[in-house]
């Protein structure tokens, strides 16, 4: 098959009937105009363009595939224009994966604010805490919290979360307060992601590490859940600080063993590729990374 850009160079030498003025406005040296012109003649064996000292014409092949080519080649420019300018105007449609964490006011706020910036852009939200197959579903964007585990992902930190022990105070009533984390196999624990109700919690304090084994009569997927058994006294949950710091102020949440909390846990934008961002995409990351939020913490 011939060369695309031979026939783009041919098609401009006919249509102004001149290699000098199609090198100008191609920006080539007019030896390389000639160079493909005869290159693309070479590739359809045959002679395109009947040049003299005074003038250049097209032959009759020429012309043929001149009224053929020329089309479709404006087409062809005229989808790279649009897609170029897609890629560099904020619009079209963009695809959210987000946990259940997100799914609050505060998030949609966030959102709609963003909409009406970028009134050419539609957003389709995901809200689960299924790690969705980014590129399998389409989605532009996931957000995930903790350890990426696809690292053909391009990801950018936006901030972090730590969770903390909590209990309410009908929970703690007639029971005695854990005082080292050992002791929170002798209580009751609501769980996440927890397997035939039983779960693994690590927990750091300063320099020291400990994977603790806890039990208990519930367990969830979503924090939503383990802050609301948590809250209504069904036992002690980990929950995120961004969760529970209201809770803990107006006395409705106790911490325990304050010393102690999860790791570090950090939240980041992944998305597919850092090539060729569609600016409707680049627009929601910055967005995101400059989002003042109760979500996460800060990374400074």
């Amino acid at each position: 098959m011939a060369d695309l850009n031979d026939i783009a160079v041919f098609v401009t030498v006919a249509r102004y009937g001149s290699f000098s003025r199609a090198a100008h406005s191609l920006g080539m040296p007019v030896s390389t105009v000639s160079r493909k012109v005869t290159s693309l003649e070479e590739q359809l064996g045959v002679t395109l363009l009947q040049r003299t000292t005074r003038k250049l014409s097209l032959t009759a092949q020429g012309r043929a595939y001149f009224d053929q080519c020329s089309e479709p080649l404006a087409h062809l420019i005229d989808a790279e224009q649009a897609l170029t300018e897609t890629q560099k105007k904020p619009e079209g449609l963009l695809k959210i994966s987000v946990p259940v964490i997100f799914g609050q006011e505060v998030f949609y706020e966030f959102v709609s604010s963003f909409l009406k910036t970028y009134p050419e852009i539609q957003v389709d939200l995901f809200v689960t805490n299924l790690f969705l197959d980014l590129i399998a579903e389409n989605i532009d964007l996931g957000i995930r919290f903790g350890e990426l585990k696809d690292s053909s992902m391009v990801a950018q930190r936006l901030g972090k979360s730590v969770r903390y022990l909590v209990a309410a105070p009908d929970y703690l009533k007639g029971r005695p307060l854990p005082l080292k984390p050992d002791d929170l196999k002798e209580h009751r624990c609501v769980l996440l992601n927890g397997r035939n109700g039983e779960a693994e919690w690590h927990l750091v304090s300063g320099g020291k590490s400990v994977r603790q084994q806890v039990s208990g009569p519930v367990s969830s997927r979503d924090f939503d859940a383990v802050s609301a058994f948590t809250n209504r006294g069904h036992g002690i949950g980990l929950l995120p600080s961004t969760y529970c710091d209201d809770e803990i102020r107006r006395g409705a949440l106790i911490r325990l063993l304050p010393d102690w909390s999860s790791e570090e846990i950090f939240v980041h934008a992944v998305y597919p590729t850092r090539r060729f961002l569609p600016a409707r995409l680049q627009a929601f990351i910055d967005a995101l990374k400059a989002w003042k939020n109760p979500l996460w913490l800060p990374l400074h």
